[in-house]
């Protein structure tokens, strides 16, 4: 009795007032829906709206036995209603086929490809001779220079297209999930120049002046510096080479280019204590106006204006209603910075976005400032403790310690690799993000309508001066980065709700907060790979051995023997990873299976042409369509193709196929 008690002040509060546990209801229903194999019907969505309304009042009236299970059951029932009803709205077509010929669009996005290339998003699109035209389209430019693109400039070229790509394997990351949320139903690329088709229309404004304050800020500040300093204040990252990210990414300092909570949060607080001091160094305003509020107004303001001058995207929508949330607290006469905050912005977030709770973004952002609240509330009491002058940098450093350890599991989990000296790469440069860089831009912006922001551009140049220095040489050192095995599904949701115990509940209680997350560190130190792993386009074979996982090919299929090998916790490159392979003649590659047998891996006609055939207890793989020889189970480009990627573990020497077509199930967003 006394522990559902618990649990209900946990979640409803007094009179059912928001606690911190609420979004995590929510979480929870937003992730069963994602999780279903089955696509639920419209009006079953809507059954579960009523049910969750239906549970609110209820709860409301409950006593504190009912109310809890209620209100946890109504907003289950809300999450999953709520990204169903998601999915649904940003529901627009999807290319079903392979397509090559004149692609025609309006620019609204640019941006560059891991490759390095330019990559346009286009709305608008025509495509010749297709009936249902996707809504948007991504295409990667990789042919000679042509037509420069701008904000709203119609455009063409003639490339190829195909639907977006599924997971590489089993239980992997769904781009085509992600590009249903974004409305892309097409990605590709040309290699013949873009040309212009129609000028701008005037319909994209706010990217139009992104664009032209990056140039301004690039032609400011010339290098790497401008492209980068044109990146935390315009979102802009095309300018940014492919080494110098990599080199942030390496030193965990990559959270320091998306224009994210640290961004919006250092802006925030700069502009609200500059109102706020210029308001008190006046005694006749301060004694008359209500300073603290005023300033906390026109920080939200200056929030909303980078907002939408960063473009918009997911990760800063959610850095904006973090930091509104806390300023309207402070409208309010409420505390602004507490974990009831963040819960509202949790919820806020998960309602307009459900689909975020999948990404690393909203998991980090939220896993970091959760902790950091709530280390800082148990602390009030600290700064009394030591010198005055010590306490601001014992906070940065414990600010950037906690903000380490709570992302450290996440990034860990989705990017599979850590970065040994982040921390210290953290605390030598994230101090003159807040002290130099942001107050910089922000001088910087004031001034630009007078023609006297060159200064501090300099400034503002300087100092990301720095941290460009700082993540070259630190990316350099010995054991920079370690690459790690990617975890199993419960992994991280252990994770999150070991944490949250230890972070929502007080005294010995919350030490019951380390049992799922010791379980969660056991499950992914006994973390297995497949055997086998298939390329939906039969195009590339990786095998597991004792120098790690071997590649049946050298070049081709890159990205997904990147993605393989970065999940398998391994560094090589992919040319690094073929020489692994036992036996490669020409088109046709084969090696020993754990399970006995031959893998074979069957590659263009010459391949076939050499082939000699296979027995019952072998396994080959296809690459191009027609009959197979032999006898043996046999993936083709037809089977591939209803099935997607594929991975196979041994179970007494018997071969245990899964599917990437199993695991995703029928959804909005799968073929």
């Amino acid at each position: 009795m006394w522990m559902w008690q618990a649990i209900g002040q946990g979640i409803l509060g007094q009179r059912g007032a928001l606690m911190p546990w609420s979004p995590v209801m929510l979480a929870l229903g937003v992730g069963g829906y994602f999780a279903l194999r089955q696509e639920p019907p419209v009006w079953a969505l809507i059954a579960l709206a009523g049910c969750a309304v239906a549970a609110f009042l209820a709860a409301w009236k409950a006593g504190p036995l009912l109310g809890p299970g209620l209100l946890a059951a109504g907003l289950v029932a809300a999450g999953v209603a709520l990204a169903g009803a998601r999915a649904q709205a940003v529901a627009a077509p999807v290319l079903d086929f392979r397509y090559y010929g004149p692609i025609e669009g309006r620019v609204v996005g640019m941006d560059r490809s891991a490759s390095g290339a330019l990559r346009l998003t286009l709305d608008r699109v025509r495509l010749h001779r297709v009936r249902e035209v996707p809504a948007r389209v991504r295409i990667s430019l990789h042919g000679p220079p042509g037509a420069v693109p701008r904000p709203g400039l119609r455009v063409m070229t003639t490339g190829h297209l195909s639907p977006p790509q599924g997971p590489v394997e089993p239980g992997g990351f769904d781009f085509r999930r992600h590009a249903w949320f974004l409305g892309i139903g097409a990605v590709g690329y040309a290699r013949v120049p873009l040309v212009v088709s129609a000028q701008p229309d005037g319909g994209q404004p706010v990217f139009a002046l992104r664009m032209r304050l990056s140039r301004a800020v690039q032609a400011a500040l010339p290098g790497e510096v401008g492209a980068f300093a044109a990146a935390i204040t315009t979102g802009d990252r095309s300018g940014m080479g492919e080494a110098t990210k990599q080199a942030l990414r390496d030193t965990n300092l990559a959270h320091l280019l998306a224009i994210s909570g640290l961004h919006m949060g250092l802006l925030a607080s700069f502009v609200f204590g500059a109102v706020r001091l210029a308001l008190a160094a006046v005694p006749v305003v301060a004694l008359r106006v209500p300073g603290r509020k005023i300033a906390a107004l026109a920080a939200l303001v200056a929030a909303a204006g980078y907002l939408a001058l960063s473009g918009g995207n997911v990760a800063t929508e959610r850095a904006f209603v973090m930091v509104a949330v806390a300023l309207t607290a402070v409208l309010f006469d409420r505390r602004a910075i507490s974990l009831r905050a963040v819960a509202v912005a949790a919820m806020i977030v998960l309602i307009l976005r459900p689909e975020a709770l999948l990404g690393p973004g909203f998991q980090m952002s939220f896993a970091a400032t959760a902790a950091l609240v709530a280390v800082f509330s148990r602390l009030r009491g600290a700064p009394q403790m030591m010198p005055r002058w010590l306490w601001p940098v014992v906070a940065v450093m414990l600010s950037s310690a906690v903000a380490g350890l709570a992302t450290a599991p996440v990034a860990a989990a989705h990017f599979n690799r850590i970065a040994q000296w982040g921390l210290l790469a953290n605390l030598t440069t994230v101090p003159l993000m807040g002290l130099v860089v942001m107050p910089a831009a922000v001088v910087a912006a004031c001034l630009a309508p007078f023609g006297l922001e060159a200064p501090a551009l300099w400034v503002l140049g300087r100092g990301l001066a720095w941290v460009l220095t700082v993540a070259h040489e630190v990316a350099g050192w010995d054991g920079a980065l370690r690459h790690v095995v990617a975890p199993g599904a419960l992994v991280l949701p252990l994770m999150a709700l070991g944490g949250l115990f230890a972070m929502l509940w007080r005294g010995r209680v919350a030490m019951l907060g380390a049992g799922p997350v010791l379980a969660a560190l056991a499950l992914w130190s006994t973390a297995e790979r497949p055997a086998i792993l298939i390329a939906e386009s039969g195009g590339l074979v990786g095998l597991t051995g004792e120098s790690g996982r071997a590649l049946s090919r050298a070049r081709g299929s890159g990205f997904v023997a990147r993605v393989w090998l970065e999940n398998d916790g391994d560094g090589a490159d992919q040319a690094g990873a073929a020489l692994r392979w036992p036996e490669v003649d020409g088109g046709l590659a084969s090696a020993p299976m754990p399970g006995g047998g031959t893998l074979w891996h069957v590659a263009g006609q010459r391949g076939r042409a050499s082939f000699p055939g296979c027995r019952s207890s072998d396994l080959a793989v296809f690459n191009t369509p027609g009959l197979h020889p032999g006898a043996c189970l046999a993936f083709t480009p037809e089977t591939l193709r209803q099935s997607g990627a594929l991975a196979v573990t041994f179970s007494e020497g018997a071969p245990q196929v899964r599917t990437v077509a199993d695991q995703s199930g029928r959804r909005l967003w799968t073929p």
